[in-house]
């Protein structure tokens, strides 16, 4: 009897490890993944029960006929095939409980997560006309308008941004967007030139609300930028600012210009050229302050780079209309890893039973 319990041992002792390693991974893979087939999991229960099975089959074994054979060999120290013998067993039995766990699928949580972020339409209206070439700005009006509006766009990821540009005329060089690569791009291009000369604000803004009044949002923002005053178009900035109004759209209104005098465009040089002279800078802000009153928006004057960026650092502030966005991580499975394992095991298991136990005396 007692011979026959050593004998056994190294598979008890496999026993045990096998059901701790099996254990131990379902705990850890319950807690990182979620299982499509969780009730398949209870046939983990007979994994013990398989490896008391073979270690009982292993008690039970004892010679019927006794047979001389191999008596003169020296038996070695080392129990070597006991010792195969009960890995092969190791083997079979995590090999089993891997499968199983793999018939319960194994995949990446899926939640869903409510988040609160930031987004709204906005459209930028900027006047293009020839006095945004002025050099009060560094490099000029119209460049220094573009960079800053470009790292606004930047800052609100969450926004759709449209873009509409005027000078006599207006039009839309970007409808709303949420890809603001394409929208920066767009914006790059922009430059004076593009349609009549003149300086439309009414027309500009009501280009930009056409792009907004069917808009779903909850909050829909117009920023309108110009250097000079409406002299051109046929709808007064008034007129175009209560129909904004009408559609809730709210009207920030900036005003490009240094105090007094600024190297301005006068005339086209015979070369294509602009010929620049001291010009005095006349912005209406009665106007535009007027806009921003009856919009519910507000009205700020740039006078140079700084104070430009400082006033879309103010929009952006303004802006923060909060929403909720759920986001839902795709669901992955995660059991071809662990099938591999079960099933290099398997082939260990069986390497060991013809190659090393059917050799072994």
């Amino acid at each position: 009897m007692k011979h026959r319990l050593i004998k056994i041992a190294p598979d008890l002792v496999t026993l045990v490890l096998a059901n701790l390693l099996i254990v131990w991974y379902w705990f850890e893979a319950s807690k990182k993944f979620e299982f499509v087939n969780p009730a398949i999991l209870w046939g983990l229960l007979i994994v013990p029960f398989i490896g008391i099975w073979l270690i009982y089959k292993k008690f039970r074994e004892h010679p019927t006929v006794k047979l001389s054979s191999f008596g003169f060999i020296p038996t070695p120290n080392f129990p070597f095939a006991r010792v195969m013998y009960a890995l092969s067993s190791g083997f079979i039995l995590v090999s089993i409980g891997l499968f199983i766990i793999v018939l319960a699928r194994p995949q990446t949580s899926s939640s869903w997560e409510n988040i609160s972020t930031e987004g709204i339409d906005i459209v930028i209206s900027m006047d293009i006309s020839a006095s945004m070439l002025a050099k009060d700005f560094d490099p000029n009006r119209l460049e220094a308008s573009k960079e800053v509006a470009k790292s606004f766009i930047a800052e609100r990821p969450n926004d759709r941004v449209g873009l509409v540009v005027y000078e006599g005329e207006a039009f839309t060089q970007c409808p709303l967007t949420s890809d603001h690569r394409v929208l920066i791009d767009l914006l790059g291009d922009v430059k004076t030139g593009m349609v009549e000369g003149g300086t439309a604000i009414g027309s500009g803004l009501a280009t930009a609300v056409n792009r907004l009044k069917d808009s779903d949002a909850k909050s829909k923002v117009i920023i309108l930028l110009t250097d000079g005053v409406n002299n051109s178009g046929n709808i007064p900035p008034i007129t175009a600012a209560e129909i904004a109004s009408e559609f809730g759209i709210r009207v920030y209104t900036i005003g490009v210009g240094s105090q007094g005098r600024a190297m301005s465009p006068v005339a086209m040089a015979p070369n294509g050229q602009y010929r620049y002279d001291l010009v005095e800078v006349k912005i209406d802000e009665k106007v535009l302050q007027k806009i921003a009153d009856l919009t519910d928006g507000k009205y700020f004057r740039a006078t140079d780079n700084h104070s430009l960026a400082e006033i879309y650092q103010d929009i952006d502030k303004l802006e923060k209309t909060k929403i909720e966005v759920t986001q839902h991580s795709k669901k992955l499975d995660r059991f071809s890893s662990l099938a591999l394992i079960a099933f290099g095991l398997l082939i260990g298991y069986y390497l060991i039973q013809a190659f090393v136990l059917r050799f072994t005396p």
